[in-house]
């Protein structure tokens, strides 16, 4: 199981961009599932992308297809998420996962991050 720590949210304004990022404590990362996902007051926890390990496919979204992408090294044990032409609807809590399932409509994980507040003025 891995610790997470999010880093890299902030304020910025519609249009503009955010790269987060996740420091793994590095004991089974290269091995494991790597996601990213949201949770806006409200609202439930939901899905924004995922990376797997080895040939690092990736996906995502609908909604942030096109805009986000997500991206591992290893060798830094850090996940990332350059968020692009964000939108006030992106506002939300954004948490880093390892190992992410989804089980009766809600996603668990081995590990989560803290977190990070990503917030979009328009």
């Amino acid at each position: 199981q891995e610790q997470l720590v999010d880093s890299g949210g902030g304020l910025v304004q519609a249009g503009e961009s955010l790269r987060l990022s996740c420091a793994a404590s590095g004991r089974t990362f290269s091995t494991s599932i790597m996601g990213w996902f949201r949770q806006a007051p409200g609202k439930e926890r939901e899905f924004v992308a995922t990376i797997n390990p080895g040939d690092s496919t990736t996906d995502y979204a609908d909604s942030v297809k096109g805009r986000f992408t997500i991206s591992r090294d290893n060798a830094k044990n850090t996940v990332y998420l350059q968020m692009n032409s964000l939108k006030p609807e992106d506002t939300a809590v954004y948490f880093c996962a390892e190992d992410p399932n989804l089980i009766g409509g809600k996603y668990f994980a081995n590990s989560w991050g803290q977190g990070t507040q990503v917030t979009v003025s328009s």
